[in-house]
């Protein structure tokens, strides 16, 4: 495997000290040498040799976001930084509601309180999220009920594919030409079982053909082969103000119309919604959801009487985290740390098979399905097979204090995926630095085809996996559009005056905190990428500048939303968790209506 260079933007050359194959450096032989200064130098002007990591800058100015030592200290158990140490969650009932730094602390502890080995107040377990403070999401059935699943000694977890990414009105949702995203809502049938469609007399009249004429736009004819006038979808009344499409498929021929009637054109390649990312390695990724005990309780107790009145927020306070609290205790259950509020969980994995370094990676055994690729570009599935996994990514989501909306936070492995071209704040002055495709990634092989970024090559047509014409059931090439979260040409947040300052705070704090973290930690491995939550608590009206979304507003997880980066790393393409999540009540959580109470 080749090794890694330095980022060209930085001024600083260091000798390697004593890297391993692992990604991960090695202790000096003499310990006193080793600074969390150091540390955090050598993380960020080096890639680690043996393999190829995104390049995290060095040199940030550091007055945006930083932890001091004895801060940092005491986010663990033990009162000092230690390899793979117990950390605690922050408080997010006395959380200081400062941006932007402490929201993006919140995230960084909280990352790695959920990361730590599970101390024996937690029953035990590889890591918190894998003990009893944590339950599963299970899929939806066949009613689209969902379940909670305790997490009991040698759980096998079931993993799936993911699922249609759901809107603002729980609908799958598109993007156009343009980067902006739709929800699509399903046309009604008629007696022939053909799509509905509105006519010039607002009649309903059912779509026999389609096709398209000379000025590219489609003709939508009747089963007498007469030309519908003004065809419209049929749209109920309360979703016309929004972004929603119907797609309307006859003759092959798929159709994208608004509640007006004007066709909404779909990029090639980015216009699924139920896209399936696979690796390099040739893994599929699987995805697990997970929530906390305050979560689980707070939900059963809304749904079942048990706190009254029911909440219509999840808890931001004390005196509402008491009502959990105690309605948790009269059912026997103890909450081993209250104060981290509900937290949402949503991670991704890969096979490990075939990973590169993959002690560099958090892994648990879980059930997924196979696919029996006979056909190349329609896989059906297979029995389910037990194997390892490595995670790749991880949704880090929870209320505090002040922020019923949840604050949605970011982390992803280091050899994910390549930046898209960024600008940041070093100590002498703004740095450009650009995408370096001469080395693999593992969702980007090396040397990619630059047009065909991020194009969608595969789709998951429930229970099979299709291809996405014109390409094959093969993987696709992912980069981070939004580097650290900002868009390039709009300042994310009103603290910051453009995104160069905003990505400076990003890397300033993953420096910072993977500078103090014992070197051999797995947790090192892992870069937070942003955080996004709205100016008061309010509910979500848009990223900012246009919006209350605030932090870092046009933030995406390449694991998770890799097909809703939108086309260029600018402002108008692409969307954030609040595209999908636009809600600062209970059904902020899409898990909360399908959620059946633990008892």
């Amino acid at each position: 495997m080749k090794t890694s260079r330095q980022p060209v933007q930085t001024p600083l050359a260091l000798p390697l000290i004593g890297f391993a194959r692992s990604c991960t450096p090695r202790r000096l032989k003499n310990p006193g040498l080793w600074t969390p200064a150091l540390a955090a130098l050598i993380f960020g002007a080096l890639t680690f040799a043996g393999c190829t990591t995104t390049p995290v800058p060095s040199d940030p100015i550091t007055t945006g976001c930083s932890v001091s030592a004895t801060e940092f200290d005491g986010w663990f158990e033990s009162g000092a930084v230690s390899l793979n140490g117990v950390a605690k969650p922050a408080n997010s009932v006395t959380f200081s509601n400062s941006p932007n730094c402490d929201f993006y602390k919140w995230s960084e502890q909280m990352y790695v309180w959920v990361t730590s080995p599970a101390p024996p107040t937690y029953g035990g377990g590889a890591h918190i999220f894998d003990s009893a403070a944590f339950f599963d999401v299970s899929p939806p059935d066949s009613m689209g009920h969902r379940t909670l699943i305790p997490h009991t000694a040698g759980l096998i977890r079931n993993l799936g594919l993911r699922a249609a990414q759901a809107g603002a009105h729980d609908l799958p949702v598109i993007f156009d030409k343009e980067g902006r995203m739709f929800e699509i809502e399903n046309p009604k049938l008629g007696p022939n079982n053909k799509p509905l469609i509105l006519n010039e007399k607002n009649e309903q009249v059912e779509i026999e053909h389609i096709r398209i004429g000379e000025d590219k736009k489609p003709i939508f004819l009747d089963k007498t082969g007469n030309v519908i006038q003004r065809a419209r979808p049929i749209i109920p009344a309360e979703l016309t103000q929004s972004r929603i499409v119907q797609k309307f498929v006859v003759d092959s021929i798929p159709v994208f119309l608004d509640p007006f009637g004007n066709v909404i054109e779909m990029d090639q390649g980015q216009a699924q919604d139920r896209g399936v990312l696979e690796a390099v390695n040739g893994s599929l990724v699987y995805y697990a959801t997970m929530v906390n005990d305050v979560w689980a309780y707070f939900v059963t107790g809304t749904k079942n009487g048990g706190i009254l009145p029911a909440p219509t927020q999840f808890p931001t306070t004390q005196t509402q985290l008491n009502q959990v609290i105690n309605f948790a205790a009269a059912h026997g259950k103890t909450f081993p740390d209250p104060e981290a509020l509900a937290i949402e969980l949503k991670t991704a994995w890969v096979e490990a098979s075939g990973v590169p370094n993959l002690n560099t990676y958090i892994t648990m055994t879980a059930s997924i399905p196979t696919y029996d690729k006979t056909n190349p570009d329609h896989w059906v599935p297979g029995p389910s097979k037990t194997v390892q996994l490595a995670m790749v990514g991880m949704h880090v989501v929870g209320s505090t204090a002040g922020h019923p909306e949840m604050v949605w936070a970011t982390f992803e492995h280091k050899a994910n995926t390549p930046n898209d071209s960024y600008e940041y704040v070093s100590t002498s002055g703004t740095k450009t630095v650009n995408p370096d495709f001469s080395l693999a990634y593992l969702f980007c092989a090396a040397n990619p085809d630059p047009t065909h970024l991020n194009d969608q090559h595969m789709i998951f047509n429930s229970p099979n996996i299709d291809n996405v014409p014109p390409f094959h059931n093969t993987p696709s090439n992912t980069i981070r559009r939004k580097a650290w979260g900002g868009a390039f040409n709009a300042s994310p947040n009103p603290l910051d005056a453009n995104t160069a300052a905003s990505n400076s705070e990003i890397i300033s704090i993953n420096n910072n905190v993977r500078g103090m973290l014992d070197t051999a930690d797995v947790r090192n491995n892992y870069l937070f990428t942003g955080a996004t939550w709205t100016i008061g608590g309010a509910a979500p009206t848009g990223s900012f500048p246009s919006g209350n979304e605030v932090g870092t507003s046009k933030l995406e997880n390449t694991t998770m939303e890799t097909y809703q980066q939108g086309s260029n790393k600018m402002f108008n393409t692409g969307a954030n968790c609040f595209s999908c999540h636009l809600s600062n009540n209970v059904h902020v959580s899409h898990m909360f209506t399908p959620v059946q109470p633990l008892f």
